[in-house]
């Protein structure tokens, strides 16, 4: 039942919808209280078709409205046992809710014994299982799709999926890590700091940085402006740092738009990117945890995958990225 904002309206609909089939009980009754006396005959009414076609007054046949009444029995049967009338709950106590619990309950119980053999293996493993990729395909499609579209390619401000590029690193942890806790990455404006003409020579650098036509003299004028108020977060040579989500400038791929124009808004008005976490989305059911594993390895899977990162290197870049993250951020996002 849907929650009321008022308490006027369950009462509303309880009384419209018990007066309704009272009114239609007594219409009926009234409509068929008369019945012809023996050797009567029933009245004639005014119209006649095709000659001899009459329409003559007879009551009701008998198994038609044996038929209507019994749907006004069913009615207030089924508004006894199910919710009908407002807040009252029914006999039953069936909710929708209730059996959208019980539908998943049997389905996590199904498919446990298939997910609780894929989580044994790991991440590559699972990748590269075409059973594993066909149950993956069909969760990025139910939690990950609307954004990323059902192919996997994104869109304008979407990641690429298939890809070998990488905001954050596409080794298994970081991708399991990206689904858990989700992402949020912002870029400030940096049009106020660096003025017009500073902001379409900065973006004039970048251009050239992954070598799309450019005008060489802004360009050059720009590179010292790029280092001052972007190396922080892209490094000095534009490849970026994945520890704080700061994209390669030098790959030719832009989540925002390439061209000069999308270039210098991101500059001048910043981006701010939010992920929400699939962990919360995937709720509490048993199977949890082997969900993210096979959605883990599915995305692992798509064509841009990074080999796993060696402990020692990945707790490196993690303080690296915790050295970086008090720097000034960076002013361009591909």
């Amino acid at each position: 039942m849907s929650d009321f904002t008022h308490g006027f309206w369950p009462i509303y609909i309880s009384v419209i919808t018990l007066v309704s089939i009272i009114g239609t009980w007594i219409f009926l009754r009234s409509q068929t209280t008369r019945k012809l006396a023996p050797g009567e005959k029933a009245e004639l009414m005014e119209h006649t078709w095709d000659g001899d076609l009459q329409d003559l007054n007879n009551p009701l046949p008998r198994w038609w409205l044996g038929l209507f009444y019994g749907t006004l029995v069913f009615a207030l049967a089924y508004l006894v046992l199910w919710p009908g009338l407002g807040n009252y709950a029914g006999v039953l106590k069936w909710t929708q809710i209730g059996e959208y619990e019980a539908e998943v309950k049997a389905a996590e119980a199904k498919f446990q014994p298939v997910y609780a053999g894929f989580q044994q293996q790991d991440i590559v493993t699972v990748a590269a299982n075409p059973e594993a990729q066909a149950i993956g395909r069909n969760l990025f499609l139910t939690y990950c799709s609307q954004c990323h579209g059902s192919n996997a390619a994104g869109s304008k401000g979407y990641p690429n999926l298939t890809d070998s590029d990488w905001l954050y690193g596409g080794d298994p942890e970081t991708i399991k890590a990206t689904l858990i806790n989700g992402r949020s990455g912002m870029m400030p404006a940096m049009g106020e700091a660096l003025g017009t003409n500073g902001t379409k020579e900065v973006a004039n650098y970048v251009l050239s940085l992954s070598g799309r036509p450019h005008d060489a003299g802004l360009a050059a004028a720009g590179k010292p402006k790029f280092g001052e108020n972007c190396a922080a977060c892209h490094m000095p040579d534009g490849t970026g740092m994945q520890a704080m989500g700061a994209p390669n400038l030098t790959d030719n791929v832009w989540l925002h738009g390439g061209s000069e124009a999308a270039i210098i808004e991101s500059i001048a008005k910043g981006r701010n990117g939010v992920m929400p976490n699939i962990d919360q989305t995937l709720g509490t059911t048993s199977n949890k945890e082997a969900k993210l594993h096979l959605l883990t390895a599915y995305v692992y899977g798509l064509g841009g995958g990074q080999a796993p990162v060696p402990e020692e290197a990945a707790a490196a870049e993690a303080t690296t990225g915790a050295d970086a993250a008090t720097s000034e951020p960076a002013p361009a996002q591909n």
